[in-house]
């Protein structure tokens, strides 16, 4: 038993015990008032730390309800054989109706007694059930992240070594940017929100990474609107789909490549995320739209925003469009 469980039995036994005693025409506390309740509670604490756990727990209800009514026969046999004779001798039989008067009496302080015990053991399981819930959660998030980075480093790595293999001059400067967008993912990413300024920040970054692989073959916009500072994210959401429009992008075509990415907060704190593309309408693209990287973040916005985002994915002929939408709220903690 716990302290605080111990510091709860106590105080409840001594509100029952108030109630069980309490008689406004005798204002006195009566020593056979504390036998009669020690004895009740002798029998209380034998259901409650011995037939609940042993039987009820167990799903043994049949012998739960046998032991628990021959506990109560057992309290009856005690009071009106030994309890009586010494504190109401000759007088009980004739005063109470015997058997009947001590199961009313005693029934109700050993239904409340294990019945608050019982309450406590349900809030206690219920407290375990949600911190395993939350344990479960946060191992499905982080083993989700943990797959969203070896998908960003093999992609950005096989760019960079076609570039090392043409002797690029741009080679230094995308190692430069891989270098800051690996740094912020390996360790600044291990929370579960950073601050919503540092994750724009990397998604410009990672957009500039990308962007030196179109070259002259297309243009490519990154804009942000509204007072980003105060609030938090969830990190490597929004970089899914940035990543995703590259490719979509550059998989169907050579030229005219269009990338337009806008991050816009409301002044009431919600998030809204943009990213158009277009693409050629006969290229095989399909399996891009279903990727690793873009069910993760979707399992990811279900585990951590529930009821406050919605995504929209739409697809026309030549254009690919994501909106996202998430109600941050400011200075969000862990």
């Amino acid at each position: 038993m716990s302290s605080r469980e111990l510091i709860f039995q106590l105080v409840l036994h001594f509100l029952v015990f108030i109630f069980f005693s309490f008689d406004r025409y005798h204002p006195q506390i009566a020593a056979y008032q504390v036998t009669y309740f020690l004895t009740y509670a002798v029998a209380a604490a034998f259901i409650n730390y011995w037939m609940l756990p042993l039987f009820f727990y167990r799903k043994k209800y049949l012998q739960f309800f046998l032991s628990f009514f021959l506990t109560l026969g057992a309290v009856i046999v005690l009071e009106e054989l030994l309890w009586e004779p010494i504190y109401f001798p000759g007088q009980r039989a004739s005063t109470f109706p015997g058997v009947f008067f001590s199961l009313v009496q005693i029934l109700p302080v050993i239904s409340i007694l294990v019945g608050f015990k019982f309450a406590w053991d349900a809030l206690g399981k219920q407290r375990e059930v949600d911190e395993l819930r939350n344990t479960v959660q946060e191992s499905e998030l982080q083993f989700l992240k943990s797959q969203i980075n070896p998908h960003f480093l093999f992609n950005n790595l096989n760019n960079l070594y076609a570039y090392a293999i043409e002797n690029s001059p741009k080679t230094p400067a995308i190692i430069l940017e891989l270098s800051s967008v690996l740094r912020y993912m390996l360790y600044e990413c291990r929370e579960k929100f950073v601050p919503l300024s540092k994750e724009i920040a990397q998604l410009e970054n990672f957009t500039q990474l990308n962007e030196l692989q179109i070259e002259e073959r297309g243009e490519v916009r990154f804009r942000t609107r509204g007072n980003t500072s105060g609030f938090q994210i969830a990190p490597l959401i929004m970089i899914v789909f940035i990543e995703n429009a590259f490719k979509h992008s550059q998989a169907s075509q050579s030229e005219d490549i269009f990338i337009d990415i806008e991050v816009g907060v409301s002044e009431q704190g919600r998030l809204d995320f943009y990213c158009k593309n277009n693409y050629h309408p006969t290229s095989n693209t399909a399996s891009l739209s279903q990727g690793i990287g873009l069910e993760n973040v979707k399992k990811r916005l279900d585990l951590i925003y529930p009821d406050a985002h919605r995504l929209d994915i739409t697809e026309t002929e030549d254009l690919y469009t994501v909106h996202l939408s998430i109600a941050l709220n400011q200075n969000q903690q862990v």
